[in-house]
């Protein structure tokens, strides 16, 4: 197997593993806040449902850089492989980094809800902050391959 290849299927593996990672760590923040807040005020748990969901887009967004990125490598492993590698590791450390900080936020606001605030609208403007970013790593994924 040859180092580009190889290299190549490491890329494949990390934009997979990391947006994954980070779309199961966002969730789990923004779970825990709703867990706590269900404890509060029941009354919001749809919107709690909402907030801790957001956050798993951007696995979705690694999957999809995941799909693009294997046909690549199929029609030409070597010669695309280090692209690859540095496109799924820096798209998928964007998706894991944004989904992170976006549970962080949609946490913030559940508990803001559980508290007698009007703050999902706002929570969601907020939360669309780092998705975007995620979004930006897809495309440019789309762009460079």
């Amino acid at each position: 197997m040859v180092i580009e290849q190889l290299l190549g299927f490491i890329g494949l593996g990390a934009v997979l593993a990391l947006a994954g990672i980070g779309s199961s760590y966002g969730t789990t923040i923004a779970g825990n806040a709703a867990e706590g807040a269900l404890k509060v005020r029941k009354e919001g748990s749809g919107n709690y449902m909402v907030l801790s969901a957001v956050p798993a887009t951007q696995g979705i967004y690694g999957f999809v850089a995941f799909l693009i990125m294997l046909g690549k490598m199929k029609a030409d492993p070597v010669g695309t492989g280090l692209i690859v590698f540095g496109v799924g590791l820096f798209v998928g450390l964007v998706c894991m980094l944004s989904s992170i900080r976006q549970g962080q936020v949609c946490a913030n606001g559940i508990v803001g809800i559980s508290q007698g605030h009007n703050v999902f609208a706002n929570t969601l403007i907020y939360a669309a902050l780092p998705e975007f970013y995620a979004i930006l790593g897809l495309v440019g994924a789309i762009m460079v391959l």
